[in-house]
């Protein structure tokens, strides 16, 4: 397994947190995710072997989201 942290813009609200979580969590790979809400960060545990941080990242991109790891 391995962690990532990525800090979040654009993060206004909670349904916005629940979008990413739910999107994140459709992808082959994904362990968890976690949202710091009052600190616009996402702390993903995933399989390196199945997924990939820029898939991730991309991901959230793809949803409306601006991201980059910390």
């Amino acid at each position: 397994m391995t962690t990532i942290t990525f800090q979040l813009e654009k993060l206004n609200c909670p349904s916005c947190m629940q979008k990413i979580i739910d999107n994140v969590n459709e992808l082959t790979g994904i362990e968890t995710i976690k949202i710091l809400f009052d600190r616009s960060k996402a702390r993903v545990v995933f399989e390196d072997n199945k997924i990939s941080e820029e898939e991730i990242l991309h991901k959230i991109e793809e949803i409306g989201y601006s991201a980059k790891k910390i």
